[in-house]
């Protein structure tokens, strides 16, 4: 079974970078840090789908897995904490 990026749930065997991170993809976690900080689940979802249909995915895929991002490890962990 494929491990996923615990923030967003990106398949780690389908980044595009490296993240340096065995939890995070690379559009997650950069220069050692996680990039978005913030606590904000649905903000982060929006910013999620603007990238996805940036990079071309098509708007019914991209807001399916903005949808799913809430059940990441680490957006459950900050509903239940």
């Amino acid at each position: 079974m494929s491990k996923s990026c615990e923030m967003c749930l990106m398949p780690l065997g389908r980044d595009p970078g490296q993240s340096g991170s065995v939890r995070y993809c690379s559009f997650c976690f950069q220069d050692g840090r996680l990039v978005y900080e913030g606590d904000d689940l649905k903000a982060f979802q929006r910013q999620c789908y603007a990238n996805m249909r940036t990079s071309g995915m098509n708007a019914l895929k991209a807001r399916f897995f903005a949808w799913s991002i809430r059940f990441a490890p680490h957006w459950k962990h900050k509903r239940s904490g």
